[in-house]
């Protein structure tokens, strides 16, 4: 029987400058700007999507940066960190980098069998894991200072702090095609199904205080789905839920429902299709500013008031 939900779409975060996350994401983490465009709700802020060679779901990490905005803090009721998959000989060559470029991170450590994480964070504040496994078998995004027995090949996981892990867990199991694969201690791990880049993480951490939103905190957590027709098979169970999703809306690369899960993070169901190539050539993914046909009467007062934005990579090297 086939799956309403598949895994994880993306993750969208707030920034709080568009110039420096360029070159935190791009630059020192080497994944590829696969489309520059704007937040379709503000169309005065850049969306900023980050991914591998082609941004295929499960890849892609993208941001609203708002110049200037106050941190936020990590807590119950946030998805707080997003992990990303790399290869498990990797080790040397990140904590390298990572020094090298004045990222602090926490010393390695393992996880669950056959996982070395270590933890870190961008200049936001937003926190990011890279974990050393050999059992991912996608290709990464690899291109000057990084090669591919070094890159990042998508996401691994992410993690979610809660009250309490039940609440959440319903939602994902009962609802969304999750099923719980793994725990330790007050860790439990669910996936729709089981690979690398679709495990969703709960952290039960009563004592933390509550998440605020702010710079460096995740929007939004995308799950993804096959097609339109599974889209709207899974809002009609959502709204069985009680969980009260908007309306299906065009993203122009998916289309797009959002709604609110019990312990208060944002999730969002998209569709595989059409993707990021049908406004720009694959080999020229993120290079020029693209908008939505409703907007480009636009293009011209946007382009005035959107930051300029470039990235040296012989900086990154």
């Amino acid at each position: 029987m086939s799956k309403n939900i598949t895994g994880i779409h993306h993750v969208t975060a707030i920034a709080g400058g568009a110039q420096k996350n360029l070159e935190f994401y791009a630059g020192i983490l080497g994944l590829r700007l696969v489309k520059k465009t704007i937040n379709f709700d503000a169309p005065e802020v850049y969306h900023l999507y980050y991914g591998d060679e082609q941004g295929n779901p499960g890849s892609v990490l993208t941001f609203f940066p708002y110049q200037g905005l106050k941190m936020g803090r990590h807590g119950k009721g946030m998805l707080n960190t997003t992990t990303f998959s790399v290869p498990l000989d990797s080790i040397a060559f990140w904590t390298e980098r990572l020094s090298r470029f004045g990222i602090a991170f926490k010393p390695p450590q393992e996880r669950f069998q056959n996982e070395i994480v270590i933890y870190f964070e961008d200049y936001d504040g937003m926190g990011l894991e890279l974990v050393f496994n050999d059992t991912d078998s996608r290709v990464g995004y690899y291109n000057g200072a990084i090669n591919e027995s070094n890159a990042i090949r998508g996401f691994h996981n992410v993690e979610i702090w809660q009250e309490g892990y039940e609440l959440t867990a319903g939602v994902l199991t009962q609802q969304l095609n999750h099923t719980l694969i793994a725990e330790k201690g007050n860790r439990f791990r669910f996936a729709a199904q089981e690979s690398s880049g679709n495990y969703v993480d709960i952290l039960c951490a009563p004592d933390s205080l509550k998440g605020l939103a702010g710079s460096g905190m995740v929007h939004h957590l995308a799950f993804k789905t096959p097609n339109k027709t599974s889209q709207e098979a899974i809002r009609t169970i959502i709204v069985d839920r009680g969980l009260n999703p908007t309306p299906i809306l065009d993203r122009k690369y998916f289309t797009s429902i959002y709604f609110k899960e019990p312990g208060g993070v944002l999730f969002e169901i998209a569709t595989e299709a059409p993707g990021f190539a049908i406004d720009e050539d694959a080999e020229h993914l993120g290079e020029e500013l693209q908008l939505p046909e409703w907007f480009e009467s636009r293009r011209a007062e946007l382009n005035s008031k959107l930051p300029n934005i470039s990235i040296d990579h012989n900086k990154f090297l």
